[in-house]
């Protein structure tokens, strides 16, 4: 019988099923991959990067190993970061449009969003005692990259952490899902005539606003929890015309 992990006392395996059906396994995203989607489309280079990422978990952890057939393969270069900002008055027309959505916490979240650099999750996950209004810092236990981080607070994030309803524990935003935010989130910027925005391109604004106001880039870094320098130009969409007044 197939089982994950294997026992130690079981015997080597070339990793062919031995039945029918696909064994469950608790290697993250190994289930169900494909490879129908077009050449050059990043959720192909995202599969072969997910299959090694296998390949690697059962040889280190399991002591199986695994043939990866597409190991050799050079993988198609990745598609173009984006560069959304927003537009004059789109930040206005977005505001006013999450202002008079169904889920009172659309707002608030948008203007940390902008205000703060934090990724969707992390706003989710933010706590009241982790928060310090005095100091303006709020404290990111959990982030994406795995190490905590403070991130300072305008005053425009502390009036808006200040005007949400006050408790001194618990979650900031109580019961609010990552699905509740998107369909939300989806319905205000076709409210306001906006297109393309997604809310991940407020992180985006945010750390370009951040460059903007005369920081280097590891104070940014030290904001974002971007830990590749070289991924943080991705954010970074500096205008050339305020360059050009920055050079006199």
């Amino acid at each position: 019988m197939w089982r994950w992990p294997p026992s130690e006392n079981a015997a080597p395996t070339s990793g062919r099923r031995r039945s029918g059906k696909r064994p469950l396994s608790p290697v993250p995203g190994l289930r169900g991959i494909g490879t129908s989607c077009p050449a050059g489309h990043p959720l192909q280079t995202k599969t072969f990067e997910t299959r090694a990422e296998a390949e690697q978990w059962a040889r280190k952890e399991w002591g199986i190993f695994i043939h990866n057939p597409v190991r050799d393969i050079k993988l198609p270069p990745g598609g173009r970061p984006r560069d959304r900002r927003l537009q004059s008055g789109e930040e206005s027309r977005l505001f006013t449009a999450c202002r008079k959505a169904r889920n009172r916490w659309l707002l608030p979240l948008v203007q940390l969003a902008i205000e703060t650099a934090m990724r969707q999750g992390e706003l989710l996950r933010l706590r009241r005692e982790h928060i310090d209004l005095h100091r303006r810092t709020a404290h990111l236990p959990d982030t994406k990259n795995g190490e905590a981080r403070t991130v300072p607070l305008s005053t425009t994030a502390v009036g808006v952490l200040r005007a949400l309803p006050r408790a001194l524990h618990g979650d900031v935003f109580p019961g609010v899902t990552t699905e509740a935010v998107k369909r939300s989130y989806m319905r205000a910027p076709r409210r306001a005539g906006i297109e393309g925005l997604r809310f991940h391109d407020l992180r985006h604004e945010a750390t370009t606003r951040l460059f903007e106001k005369g920081l280097n880039i590891m104070e940014v870094a030290s904001i974002t929890g971007h830990k590749d320098l070289r991924m943080l130009r991705r954010y970074t969409h500096l205008k050339a015309e305020d360059l050009a007044q920055k050079l006199g």
